[in-house]
């Protein structure tokens, strides 16, 4: 597999907020059908390594590549459209829709014709459902059910089948299993592994050392903003993880003065040198 180009790969990334660095150096590749899991405690820089990736931020230094060459995101819809999804922690959801309307959110299909096309309930529901259980989730049969009525893997389900559908080729997927209970995170698990089994690149952000090691295949450490350990599958014991991730200070005073900085400039981070 490393004789393989990576789906997606960063080279030396840093990330600055005026004068307060947050992210150093980071080098990561991750290969099609291969699942990288980055491991970190609260406040370890994984969220502000995420946006990065989803081009919330732009690097400040170093270079993102997808099949090697040099990409550059200016916005969210830029990185969506590379093929690069994020799923957050709790599906990304809209709760109040049907699974239907939820998976087709902005991208509606129709039928009629000119002004009197309207909303095709009848084919997004038979496509959400089966995106859905093409997952291995049968307990979603009805595609006009509300979203808030299912369970928390059922939602993390919806939004990665949804993400797979549209083209997603990196996957990030942000502590999908927290506050889920065993039997829910487990199914969450399962979906991981069989987007793997498609071919997706997944980074799997979680600070659940068993949850990482029942899925990854590629293990990064991150402790205040840099990678303190990258080890393959195998290599390293889950104790020996924990003690890696316990080696990090909290990052709260950082994320602090990072608050601080963006309310001073009226949310607005400065451009990145150039």
């Amino acid at each position: 597999m490393s004789d393989k180009t990576p789906i997606i790969e960063l080279r030396k990334v840093d990330k600055s907020f005026g004068p307060i660095d947050v992210l150093h150096e980071i080098s990561l590749k991750v290969h099609e059908g291969e699942v990288l899991c980055l491991l970190g405690d609260n406040g370890a820089g994984k969220s502000t390594l995420i946006k990065t990736l989803a081009g919330v931020h732009a690097p400040t230094r170093g270079e993102i590549l997808m099949d090697g060459n040099p990409v550059s995101f200016a916005r969210p819809k830029d990185a969506q459209e590379a093929g690069i999804a994020t799923v957050h922690q709790f599906g990304g959801t809209f709760p109040l829709m049907s699974i239907g309307r939820s998976f087709f959110a902005g991208v509606e299909p129709t039928k009629g014709f000119g002004p009197f096309r309207v909303y095709d309930r009848k084919k997004a529901n038979e496509i959400a459902v089966k995106a859905v259980q093409d997952f291995g989730i049968t307990r979603i049969d009805d595609g006009d059910r509300l979203v808030g009525g299912l369970s928390g893997g059922e939602r993390q389900s919806l939004a990665i089948a949804r993400a797979v559908h549209f083209g997603a080729r990196v996957l990030i997927l942000d502590e999908p299993t927290a506050a889920l209970g065993v039997k829910q995170a487990a199914h969450v698990l399962r979906i991981v592994n069989e987007a793997k089994r498609r071919g997706l690149a997944v980074i799997f952000i979680t600070h659940q050392v068993m949850h990482a090691m029942a899925v990854g295949d590629h293990f990064a450490v991150l402790i205040r903003g840099a990678i303190a350990a990258d080890f393959r599958k195998g290599e390293k014991s889950r104790e020996e993880i924990a003690d890696l991730m316990a080696g990090g200070e909290s990052m709260a005073d950082l994320e602090a003065n990072i608050e601080g900085y963006m309310e001073t400039h009226e949310g607005h981070p400065p451009a990145p040198a150039r």
